[in-house]
């Protein structure tokens, strides 16, 4: 398997600007697109309900968001890679969600610059994003080892993100402007990150399987 892959890394820095295959416009140019246009899509979903449904719609979305952003993107790194990518990266998106949710929804950040004290009982909330994304993709890196083997990775993920999910919840507690109690809130913050850590691993052994398949192609 090492030898294969030296050989393909090879082969790949020796490519010419003629060398262009059907499967790099696809994947290079089509898909990233049309990425970027159901993003889009979905930004201006919350145009076509009214107002009673605009909650609901901006809750998936924005629940989406998170997931992506500081669950599956650390998780699958740290799967991957290793694990100083995946708490490397869990760390700077956590830190950019938790900002980027203070300045949209918090009244304080209009008062000023981003500080202690102006953050209130939001402190521990920010805190437990920054600390769950670096945990779910150190602790996912740290159990697969950057194992290929499916099973090995489905436990690192379900493990991670549960026990990610769980600190979260945990911190979601010490917050006084917390809202997400009771068992509705432990459901959507831990078992959230729980089907990601079943989802992920999918991904990222297809990921492994597309990359051999070019190889042996």
């Amino acid at each position: 398997m090492d030898i294969q892959r030296i050989s393909y890394a090879v082969m790949v820095v020796g490519l010419g600007w003629k060398d262009w295959s059907r499967s790099d416009i696809i994947y290079g140019i089509v898909v990233p697109i049309i990425v970027v246009l159901v993003i889009v899509g979905l930004s201006q979903l919350s145009s076509l309900f009214d107002m009673r449904s605009f909650g609901i719609v901006t809750g998936i979305i924005s629940e989406i968001e998170e997931i992506v952003i500081i669950v599956g993107i650390p998780l699958l790194l740290g799967l991957v890679w290793n694990r100083w990518a995946g708490g490397a990266s869990g760390f700077l998106l956590g830190s950019i969600y938790a900002m980027w949710w203070y300045v949209k929804y918090s009244p304080r950040a209009g008062a000023g610059a981003f500080s202690g004290m102006q953050l209130g009982g939001l402190g521990p909330t920010i805190l437990g994003w920054v600390l769950s994304a670096m945990l779910i993709g150190y602790m996912a890196g740290a159990l697969n080892k950057r194992s290929e083997n499916f099973r090995r990775m489905l436990i690192a993920g379900v493990v991670a993100t549960t026990v990610g999910g769980l600190l979260l919840f945990g911190l979601f507690q010490l917050s006084s402007s917390n809202v997400i109690t009771g068992v509705e809130g432990f459901l959507l913050t831990v078992l959230t990150r729980t089907a990601a850590g079943v989802i992920i691993p999918i991904i990222a052994k297809v990921f492994m399987w597309y990359g051999e398949t070019r190889f042996h192609a």
